[in-house]
């Protein structure tokens, strides 16, 4: 499947207490589980007000669907084309 990075905008998401986290967590976790296996969730990054999240998806389309459930609208969606890190030296 293809690799997105979806950022959204969330004030105050650096600010969640542990306990909002799981929670946000966990609704996307079932959210995603009644979506189907055309969607993972593979990790994301906080910033000030911002979230850029990692999913692997079949379309764009299924990650808004993602968004409308869990009720945090998407910014902007990239496909990754490609990933590099310290051992694309080595290749």
């Amino acid at each position: 499947m293809p690799k997105y990075i979806i950022e959204r905008n969330i004030p105050g998401v650096e600010k969640l207490s542990k306990r909002d986290t799981k929670a946000a967590a966990l609704n996307s976790n079932r959210t995603i589980a009644e979506l189907g296996p055309d969607i993972q969730w593979h990790h994301s990054y906080i910033s000030e007000n911002r979230s850029h999240c990692v999913y692997l998806a079949s379309n764009e389309e299924i990650l808004r669907r993602h968004a409308e459930k869990i009720g945090t609208p998407i910014i902007s969606i990239t496909k990754v084309e490609s990933v590099w890190d310290p051992t694309t030296a080595e290749a």
